[in-house]
C-alpha cells in the first residue's frame, strides 16, 4: 500500500497562484507515474498533470502554460504549481500514483476554489 497526503489547497482569486504538494509513504518501491487529477462538481475526474519517474510529463490542454508539475524521487513527493488560475480550475484535486504493476493509489483530495 501507498499512502498519499496532499496539502496546499485553498481559496484564491482569479489570476492568482497556488502550490499543491503530495507526499507518498509506505510501499513506495516501483512508483512510475505520480501526478494530479481533479474533479469538479457534476464532472468526471480528469488528468491535470503527471510525471514519470524518468521525468516525462503529461498535461491537460486546459492547463498547459499555466501549471507545472515537479517530482522529487528521493523524497517521494510530487508538486503542482498553479499560476494564472481561472474559475474553471475550481475542483477537488487528487494526488495519484501508479506503480510498475499498474496499481493506482489516491490521496484524499484537496479543495481548490478560484473565485473573486
Amino acid at each position: 500500500q501507498v499512502q498519499l497526503v496532499e496539502s496546499g489547497g485553498g481559496l484564491v482569486q482569479p489570476g492568482g497562484s497556488l502550490r499543491l504538494s503530495c507526499a507518498a509513504s509506505g510501499n513506495v518501491f516501483g512508483m512510475r507515474n505520480m501526478g494530479w487529477y481533479r474533479q469538479a462538481p457534476g464532472k468526471q475526474r480528469e488528468l491535470v498533470a503527471t510525471m514519470t519517474n524518468a521525468g516525462g510529463t503529461n498535461y491537460a490542454d486546459s492547463v498547459k502554460g499555466r501549471f507545472t508539475v515537479s517530482r522529487d524521487n528521493a523524497k517521494n513527493t510530487v508538486s503542482l504549481q498553479m499560476d494564472s488560475l481561472k474559475p474553471e480550475d475550481t475542483a477537488v484535486y487528487y494526488c495519484g500514483v501508479q506503480n510498475i504493476w499498474r496499481t493506482e493509489f489516491w490521496g484524499q483530495g484537496t479543495q481548490v476554489t478560484v473565485s473573486s
